[in-house]
């Protein structure tokens, strides 16, 4: 199992070895980048929807990927 520390050892280790300093700039940008993310607001809508479909699911209520793609089918081909 990887641990946060043995990554970041990893990765300190691969940068140190990087001489292109395109890809260390680019990077640096995807890191400063992360810092920056504000996570995404649901609405009360879209949680209750999500909150909605978590039920369907524990209750049982969905189909796999290949019977609605055969419903999908069955629906296009009329």
């Amino acid at each position: 199992m990887t641990t946060i520390n043995n990554l970041r050892d990893k990765l300190t280790g691969k940068i140190n070895q990087i001489e292109r300093i395109d890809l260390l700039e680019y990077m640096l940008q995807l890191i400063e980048n992360e810092e920056n993310i504000i996570p995404y607001q649901l609405t009360a809508e879209q949680q209750n929807a999500v909150a909605e479909a978590l039920d369907q699911y524990e209750s049982g209520q969905f189909i796999s990927d290949e019977d609605a793609d055969k419903e999908i089918s069955k629906w296009i081909n009329k």
